[in-house]
């Protein structure tokens, strides 16, 4: 739901389901990316660092390398 809410363009509610999602399921690390993106493209970078950190932290628990690694560019993009 949140992924078909953020490309609708419904960028607050996709944020509202990230959340939700992350604070049910914290190991889904494919939601941090996508939720870091969705911050990026409205301009809260702060956000959207935290969001990724914290997912290339869990991707690293799981052994996730692609996950991992694009996180860690989208960060290093970010600044």
């Amino acid at each position: 739901l949140a992924l078909e809410l953020m490309n609708s363009g419904e960028a607050p509610a996709a944020g509202a389901q990230f959340q939700q999602l992350l604070e049910s399921n914290p190991g889904y690390v494919p939601a941090y990316l996508m939720y870091g993106q969705l911050l990026q493209r409205e301009s809260r970078v702060e956000d959207a660092k935290r969001v990724l950190r914290e997912g290339v932290s869990r991707a690293a628990q799981k052994g996730d390398t692609h996950a991992r690694s694009e996180m860690e560019t989208l960060l290093a993009e970010l600044g």
